[in-house]
């Protein structure tokens, strides 16, 4: 009850200005001077100490809600729109009219001129810096990103042993079109995001990594950095889980291997190259590369002049005894 007396002591105008909750008052600090809405009160003839009046009601015209977000895009062509509006302020003022009735009229036109801005477009969860989604506050006059963490959950893949695991490093997000990299790192046998656990994969690129035919050691996950010009946008992880025994021809063979060549059981699987002897380069056509082709040559070349040298030492010592 008292809050209604207290509002109808208040000048009509004034009333106005109270109920009035447009959402561009913090807007308003944000694009326009103290110096410039003192000079639009003078323009209107308001001068001495009713100036600060005037420009409490130019303020006050515009209060409303001072969370109000912007998209950031649309910063500069929000700016335009207030240099417009002084701009028809002036011509007003020049025109012999009042603020009272100027300001308010001011406010809604920008009001509505906001409400045809392109929207803010919506932070899409769980994870990323989404420069699309910046939008910028009024209340502070400052731009800010979506408030989402920059690692992804852990996706978790589970594949046949033999089989083939695919993974895609793709986000919810738009990208941006030019600049983007993919970058891969593994983490054997952890799930894990801790970023100490991982190492490089140089070989890998692209947003799409693919193993084939997966086997045990694969085990572990896999991380796809998405980077922007060198800035990190996200990090996606996939933890591969191989399921399943070993094929049972892949079984037969190894255990004959082990049994006609007397293989002892190694703790960890390791690669080695392949290094063809003499008659294997001689027998099998397609072991004859290039590389293998120079290196037959050399030893050829090397056999043939280490007989010729041995040749003439013994014709020397040979005729060094008559």
């Amino acid at each position: 009850m008292a809050l209604l007396v207290l509002v109808s002591a208040v000048p009509a105008s004034l009333q106005f200005l109270l109920v009035l909750r447009a959402t561009t008052w913090a807007c308003l600090l944000c694009f326009t001077t103290y110096t410039e809405r003192l000079g639009i009160c003078r323009m209107f003839g308001v001068e001495g100490p009713k100036v600060d009046q005037c420009e409490e009601a130019f303020t006050g015209a515009f209060q409303g809600l001072s969370d109000m977000e912007i998209n950031y895009e649309e910063r500069s062509h929000l700016h335009d729109t207030f240099t417009q509006m002084t701009l028809s302020l002036q011509e007003e003022a020049a025109a012999l009219g009042s603020f009272e009735v100027a300001f308010p009229a001011a406010a809604e036109k920008m009001k509505t001129a906001i409400l045809q801005l392109k929207k803010v477009q919506p932070c899409i969860p769980p994870c990323g810096i989404q420069e699309v989604s910046r939008r910028f506050l009024c209340h502070g006059c400052y731009s800010t990103l979506c408030d989402l963490p920059l690692d992804c959950p852990v996706q978790d893949v589970r594949v046949s042993r033999g089989d083939q695991a695919l993974f895609s490093c793709v986000v919810g997000f738009t990208l941006p079109e030019e600049e983007v990299t993919y970058s891969w790192s593994f983490a054997a046998g952890l799930r894990t995001r801790d970023a100490s656990y991982f190492r490089d994969m140089p070989r890998a690129r692209g947003y799409l990594a693919r193993i084939r035919p997966v086997q045990p050691t694969h085990r572990g996950t896999f991380c796809c950095l998405i980077q922007h010009d060198q800035r990190p946008l996200a990090r996606l992880y996939f933890f591969l889980n191989v399921t399943g025994p070993p094929p049972r021809g892949e079984t037969e063979l190894q255990v004959t291997f082990r049994e006609v060549l007397r293989w002892a059981p190694r703790d960890a699987e390791m690669i080695e190259p392949w290094r063809p002897s003499l008659g294997e380069l001689l027998t099998r056509p397609e072991a004859l590369t290039l590389g293998n082709l120079a290196l037959l040559a050399a030893v050829m070349a090397f056999a043939s002049a280490s007989a010729t040298v041995l040749v003439w030492m013994f014709f020397r010592w040979y005729l060094s005894g008559d």
